[in-house]
């Protein structure tokens, strides 16, 4: 096949495009006696016509093809001493591999094969349906899942980031093999895949052993028209309260929508934020609310990045008598935010927090390929290095416009969780 290579002398890895569209991204590190393989494909919850397919699917894929029967592709990986898993997400499936260096040619095209030729048989189908069903119950049994599911439903609506990735009983009942079948064919082709490799093998040898697997895709198909309509504006407060039996600590959840992969630089700013209201127990809401006051439990602050539009939140696990006054608190910190400059020394800490956190997340090479992976379905992978320094360059007054633009009090979802 012919290809392209995308030489970029700041980026460490070098990213290949094969005539059929299909992108590799590779990294050489001799020092690592392993190589890990991570396959990204653009086929998340976000892209399905039927929901709950997508994730049902990242169970299929690993149920063989009409060569590799269910159950030897773990056989053959553990026999070499190497770990497989997959995950998936709103935005993406990815599926990874990790072995010696001296058996990754013997294990790649396993993976290859389920990726491309998956099955699906109904017999199988049919039994893996039972394991993703009680995987939807365990969920629903959990307090924190079902009010974090809860806040999505009202911060996005109709968007299909309010939806569960994993689908409702009733999804997954209504699904069939060939609709399976359908989505896969449309969505795991080599336009929307991206096979990173890292680790102790030379760039000719993965890409020549990358085409050799990775070839033939299944015959194209083409799932049903799926629109995702706009999302309505948020333009003033909304509030859920849910009660559930059997629970002692309440669950306060606020929520804001946010700028998605287009604005990748605000996208940073807002994660500083977030460690500057409630990651550590030096962050103000941390200090203030459990360690001082003791009003909490526990409470934290998360920024989710997201295609269409990502997500902030702060969640307090605390008493049901002090939600109101936690509540209000919470409001009032985020407020200030938007109308005192954080000092230089509260900056400086969380500037070295996140730089700090992102230079331990990319020590291994499985790191690695996760970072390329991500950052190649969202974005571009040479982006994932800007990211310290973007970091770096944030400003009291960045923090402040940020707070403003996208904080507000009238777009904020809060989700309460109390007992009977």
């Amino acid at each position: 096949m012919n290809q392209l290579s995308t030489p970029n002398h700041n980026f460490p890895a070098t990213v290949t495009q094969l005539s059929n569209g299909l992108t590799i991204i590779h990294q050489q590190l001799s020092h690592t006696p392993v190589v890990v393989t991570d396959v990204w494909v653009n086929a998340g919850a976000r892209c399905e016509p039927w929901s709950g397919i997508a994730h049902f699917l990242e169970h299929m894929i690993f149920k063989g093809t009409k060569r590799i029967p269910p159950g030897w592709f773990d056989y053959v990986v553990e026999n070499y001493g190497g770990i497989a898993n997959a995950e998936t997400s709103y935005d993406y499936a990815h599926f990874f591999l990790t072995t010696a260096a001296t058996h990754w040619r013997n294990t790649l095209p396993y993976l290859a094969e389920l990726l491309l030729q998956a099955e699906i048989p109904e017999e199988e189908f049919l039994c893996e349906r039972s394991v993703v069903l009680e995987e939807i119950r365990q969920t629903n049994d959990d307090p924190d899942c079902f009010a974090f599911q809860a806040l999505c439903e009202s911060l996005y609506d109709q968007h299909p980031y309010g939806r569960s990735i994993l689908g409702t009983e009733e999804d997954l009942l209504a699904r069939s093999p060939n609709q399976m079948r359908c989505f896969h064919r449309t969505y795991y082709q080599p336009h929307n895949m991206t096979v990173v490799v890292v680790g102790d093998v030379d760039q000719q040898t993965a890409i020549q052993e990358i085409e050799l697997a990775f070839h033939p895709f299944s015959v194209p198909s083409e799932c049903p028209p799926f629109t995702i309509a706009p999302q309505p504006t948020l333009t003033k407060p909304q509030h859920r309260e849910i009660r559930l039996p059997n629970i002692e600590i309440a669950r306060l959840l606020m929520g804001w929508r946010c700028v998605g992969i287009d604005g990748l630089e605000d996208a940073v700013g807002l994660d500083l934020l977030s460690v500057l209201l409630a990651q550590g127990s030096a962050s103000r809401l941390v200090r203030e609310l459990r360690e001082e006051k003791q009003l909490v439990q526990e409470i934290a602050s998360c920024f989710s990045l997201q295609r269409d539009s990502s997500l902030f939140t702060i969640e307090a696990w605390l008493a049901p008598q002090q939600l109101q006054q936690v509540q209000e608190m919470v409001r009032d910190r985020v407020e200030q935010l938007q109308t005192q400059l954080v000092s230089e020394k509260e900056l400086n800490r969380a500037k070295r927090l996140l730089c700090n956190d992102y230079a331990f997340s990319t020590e291994t090479p499985g790191q690695l390929a996760g970072l390329y992976g991500y950052y190649s379905i969202l974005a571009q992978p040479e982006l994932s290095l800007h990211y310290p320094s973007w970091v770096q360059q944030l400003q009291p007054e960045d923090l402040q416009r940020l707070a403003k633009t996208y904080l507000s009090p009238q777009t904020c979802v809060v989700t309460v969780m109390k007992p009977f």
